[in-house]
């Protein structure tokens, strides 16, 4: 007698969810983050104090997200384990990331610095290639000038950098804050154990508030009375563009390509563009919607095909 299957097993086979395209939760994730310079803009605060209340203000919403997480992650008993003290110490990195940030924002203009904390494109997939042994697919080296000179254009590097307070001062910052993010984003993905997002973000905001308060208190100082109107804004980051973004990135990045995940990334200074025109009715030139259109195009080109990690890949250290 031939036994066939039972309609609920072949309902439950049928009805498997397919899980999301690690794409579209970078995108997400980038267009969440592309709203930090503009709040961090209207907080009117300090980069030590701007940095950490945004990581100090997300930890309520993220340890529940955490827990959560571990609850179910606990049931898998052969599950593969991470490495947590490598995503402490890609949150430290991520701490001088923001606050090197913020201070570029105050010395170079928002758009200025977006461009340039983004050269992280090149230093990510470069990092993955020492690191890890990660191949840089040909695609990526095509798309990297195109996606760099659109980047440029819509941070409006073509009409001369505007009125800045101190271009030399922010342009310094911004690339070291760029050489701290792609630290944060390879340690996070080596760091990270299959299926986590909530846990190692929350880890590294956790440790993110300790390095920015330790740089904040140095350098301009950290303000724990900022005011209630800037702490306003200090929470809407926290929850957008810390919880929500850093969640949904490390959900894609996971599973994609250095290279893709970092062109991906790019998407943030063209989302900080459309958002201030939304928000802050800073309508870009000419140039700067040129960049936009260049950015998407080279976006799209670099990441057209998704490309898993290899086995090797993942687990090497």
């Amino acid at each position: 007698m031939t036994l066939s299957a039972s309609p609920a097993a072949s309902g439950t086979a049928a009805t498997t969810r397919r899980p999301l395209d690690p794409r579209l939760l970078a995108v997400a994730g980038s267009l969440c983050i592309a709203l930090s310079p503009i709040l961090i803009a209207l907080s009117g605060t300090s980069p030590g104090t701007a940095t950490v209340f945004r990581c100090l203000l997300a930890l309520p919403v993220l340890v529940p997200m955490a827990l959560l997480e571990r609850r179910r992650t606990r049931a898998a008993v052969d599950a593969p384990r991470g490495r947590p003290w490598l995503v402490v110490v890609g949150g430290l990195l991520l701490g001088l990331d923001m606050t090197l940030w913020t201070g570029a924002i105050h010395a170079v203009g928002a758009g200025v610095s977006t461009v340039l904390v983004n050269v992280q494109v090149v230093i990510l997939p470069l990092l993955a290639f020492l690191v890890l042994g990660e191949r840089v697919r040909p695609s990526f080296l095509l798309a990297v000038p195109v996606m760099l000179g659109g980047v440029a254009l819509a941070g409006g590097l073509a009409d001369g950098g505007g009125d800045a307070a101190d271009p030399v001062l922010g342009t310094v910052l911004a690339l070291l804050a760029a050489v701290a993010y792609a630290g944060y984003l390879l340690l996070l993905r080596v760091g990270s154990a299959p299926g986590e997002k909530s846990g190692p973000v929350t880890l590294a905001t956790a440790a993110a508030a300790v390095s920015s308060f330790v740089l904040g208190s140095l350098w301009e100082g950290v303000d724990l009375t900022p005011g209630w109107t800037a702490i306003g804004w200090l929470a809407v980051l926290a929850l957008i563009g810390q919880c929500m973004g850093w969640v949904l990135i490390a959900g894609g990045m996971a599973r994609l390509p250095s290279s893709t995940g970092a062109s991906i990334l790019l998407l943030q200074p063209v989302g900080a563009v459309v958002l201030g025109m939304l928000v802050l009715g800073q309508f870009p030139t000419a140039w700067q919607l040129a960049g936009c259109v260049v950015v998407i195009g080279a976006v799209a080109f670099a990441a057209r095909r998704r490309v898993e990690p290899s086995p090797e890949d993942a687990v090497a250290s």
